[in-house]
């Protein structure tokens, strides 16, 4: 989980949403992601969908079926079904995502019992690390978009 949130603190220093992901099979990590999506304007650029996409291309397989996926924020929906898809058995997740989150806060989609696959969720791992990273993220950028908000009325002042 501390290799996900260096990957996290790489979306945060682009100005993303904090988000890692590392994908681990036999002990070393064979795909690493971190969000992307403003960066590069792509709904699927997800620090998930990144990490699978890697770690496919150096297994050789579009099945993660030996792999556990690490992220520091709960999964989304498109997440969450690429992480079924890919047969990944274990995730582990350092926060909940009660807006979008698809691994129990709204769906549980990667436990669903009527897929073919279900995922084994381990939940809260450095947890308030995770979190700290989000909510500072969100505390600046509310400050950030306050301050140009006031500069775009003093400049439209005569």
């Amino acid at each position: 989980m501390r290799e996900a949130l260096r990957q996290a603190r790489k979306a945060y220093a682009l100005g993303e949403v904090p988000i890692g992901c590392v994908i681990v099979h036999e002990g070393r990590i064979i795909g690493r992601g971190y969000n992307r999506r403003n960066t590069d304007k792509n709904t699927l650029s997800h620090a998930e969908i990144t990490a699978i996409r890697k770690a496919s291309r150096q297994i050789g397989d579009w099945r993660l079926e030996d792999c556990t996926l690490y992220v520091t924020l709960e999964p989304c929906q498109m997440c969450a079904g690429a992480i079924v898809q890919a047969r990944i058995p274990e995730v582990v997740l350092g926060c909940p995502n009660p807006k979008a989150g698809c691994a129990g806060s709204i769906l549980n989609i990667l436990e669903h019992p009527s897929f073919n696959h279900q995922v084994s969720v381990t939940r809260g791992v450095l947890e308030k690390d995770c979190s700290d990273l989000l909510k500072r993220f969100f505390t600046e950028l509310r400050e950030r978009n306050r301050r140009e908000k006031e500069t775009q009325k003093d400049g439209e002042k005569p």
